[in-house]
């Protein structure tokens, strides 16, 4: 400081603060960037983006602008720096539709590089967050699970997972995924299951809108009631699948948008749409892409957890079998293996009604597709009600 003639104190400007680091994230088997725009979201940086798929790629190129993007898993030769590397490895061979090879078939065995990238970087990630199906927690007596719990175990982790539906996030879609998150550095458990608020009772019916797979009806339909079924990929011919809706009070059967489904995962309106291309060709690419991405604020939420202390979390809980499936949730401290109880729904976020939610013009169910269904949902040996049979052949009738 000095003083003016007038004798006022002048003071030095002050230096500028330098800007705080903020964490970073470095995304495997990326996808669209779910989980990587959770983390943005939250505050996070991507320092690195890795998708096989071009179009995916694209995506990603145009919403994490700057962010170096690569292509296959298995040209990286070491990590980047990073506070958190997510990793959503491919589910084909996990996934209960899937072709059930298992954690070493050919898409879902590209954990292997997951876990070597982990060995070979000695100042490795505070946090690895990794995500998948349920069903690799029962598929071949729980062996994926098993084979990446011993390999963490080995490098010096503790881990925690959770099967979390993306409902109580306040998004109208019936999505269980399993996530897990390890550490070298902390205990995982106050984080991934220190917060529960408990599934909710089920709901009636009532006038809510209903999903379903109109693709199916020979033996299920991924029935939901004010939701839709988890979105999904498509067929094993890659052929995209959109979940229907049956309004009854419109009596109408109808397809949420492209743009509603991108909602339904949390993205904004348009997130897959990179190129400006509106084509039916790019349609049927983002309704693949869509299908296979994270939940954007389920990511968001553990993002959040992961950047905040929580204290000690309870020892508690039953050991772990040898053999057989795992439980929805468990965790391992000092190679302790115990199971966890805590619900799918970590928080409950109070949400619109499916009917309420879509935005955009829905598109009508066609008369071969809605005929197609109903004929399959006759013969075949499930439930349903009879006033939902009415209506499908009543739009069947005045459909185009």
């Amino acid at each position: 400081m000095s003083r003016t003639s007038g004798g006022e104190t002048k003071r030095s400007p002050a230096k500028p603060s330098a800007p705080s680091k903020k964490p970073t994230v470095a995304g495997l088997f990326a996808g669209v960037g779910g989980l990587e725009a959770g983390f943005h979201e939250a505050g996070y940086e991507a320092a690195l983006l890795c998708e096989i798929d071009a179009a995916a790629r694209k995506v990603l190129e145009s919403r994490f602008a700057g962010t170096d993007v690569v292509g296959d898993v298995r040209t990286i030769k070491r990590l980047p720096p990073c506070t958190v590397l997510t990793a959503g490895f491919p589910c084909q061979d996990l996934s209960q539709v899937g072709r059930r090879k298992g954690i070493t078939g050919p898409n879902s065995g590209l954990v292997h590089v997951l876990l070597d990238l982990l060995k070979i970087r000695r100042d490795a990630p505070e946090w690895v967050v990794i995500e998948n199906v349920p069903f690799m927690l029962n598929l071949h007596g729980g062996r994926a699970i098993r084979f990446i719990a011993d390999e963490l175990e080995s490098m010096g982790y503790s881990w925690a997972y959770r099967t979390i539906d993306a409902q109580a996030f306040g998004l109208p879609q019936r999505r269980r995924r399993v996530v897990l998150i390890a550490s070298r550095d902390h205990d995982p458990r106050p984080a991934l299951l220190g917060q529960d608020a408990g599934a909710p009772e089920k709901k009636p019916r009532g006038s809510h809108a209903c999903g379903f797979y109109w693709t199916e009806g020979n033996t299920g339909l991924g029935w939901a009631i004010d939701a839709v079924p988890p979105l999904k990929g498509g067929s094993a011919l890659h052929i995209p699948s959109p979940p229907a809706v049956w309004f009854p009070q419109r009596r109408l059967i109808a397809m949420p948008s492209i743009e509603d489904a991108e909602r339904l995962q949390g993205f904004k309106a348009g997130w897959t749409l990179s190129t400006g291309d509106a084509t039916r060709e790019s349609r049927g690419q983002r309704w693949r892409m869509v299908g296979n991405a994270v939940s954007v604020p389920m990511a968001k939420w553990i993002a959040g957890r992961l950047s905040k202390s929580h204290g000690t979390y309870d020892d508690c809980g039953a050991m772990l079998a040898e053999t057989g499936g795992w439980p929805s949730a468990a965790w391992s401290v000092g190679k302790k293996r115990r199971s966890a109880d805590v619900s799918e729904w970590p928080v409950s976020v109070q949400r619109k009604h499916l009917a309420g939610f879509l935005e955009h013009q829905v598109i009508p169910l066609s008369k071969r597709a809605t005929t197609g269904f109903l004929f399959r949902l006759k013969r075949s040996s499930l439930r349903y009600e009879e006033q939902f049979a009415n209506d499908l052949a009543h739009h069947a009738k005045n459909a185009d």
